[in-house]
């Protein structure tokens, strides 16, 4: 008679405890180098969005985008940013659907970008004489104050090296 070869309890245990090891082992890897992608894309983020300030600032007369109709003395507004970054614009800032006579510089950006980190795509702008706040609160894509041209992420993590994402 012949016996048949089966694995015994103890043999299934020490793998099981094995695949464990290697699990905690791999997750947390797995894990940081979704974060270095996500920090990855919202420095490419930022690169787009300071590219595209610094150009359409060139094209309207040295007004910043923000500033609604280009009039540096009203508030600047997230929905002035998004329209002067998405549509067709006038030397003066006013924007326009493309191709609209008269209305020759952009669209620069297809759409405003998402944070990687809280996928969102608002734009917090800050008024003239307005400081950039203390710490990031995650309520917004990022935070513009165009007064100055700078923009930042709204994120309240740091990077591996421990640099908060939001002073990139």
């Amino acid at each position: 008679m012949r016996k048949a070869r089966a694995f015994t309890l103890v043999e299934i245990l020490i793998v099981v405890v094995l695949l464990g090891v290697l699990a905690a082992i791999v997750i947390p890897v797995m894990a940081s180098s979704g974060n270095a992608a996500k920090g990855s894309a919202l420095a490419t983020d930022l690169s787009l969005l300071r590219r595209f300030m610094v150009v359409y600032k060139s094209h309207h007369l040295e007004v910043p985008p923000g500033y609604p109709d280009g009039d540096k003395t009203a508030a600047p507004t997230n929905d002035a940013f998004e329209a002067q970054a998405t549509l067709a614009s006038n030397a003066s800032g006013a924007t326009a659907a493309v191709g609209t006579v008269g209305f020759k510089y952009g669209p620069y950006l297809s759409r405003i970008p998402s944070n990687p980190f809280n996928g969102l795509d608002t734009v917090q702008m800050l008024a003239n004489g307005a400081a950039f706040p203390a710490a990031a609160d995650g309520s917004h894509g990022w935070i513009c104050k165009p007064e100055t041209g700078e923009i930042r992420p709204d994120n309240k993590d740091s990077d591996e090296n421990g640099k908060a994402y939001y002073d990139y």
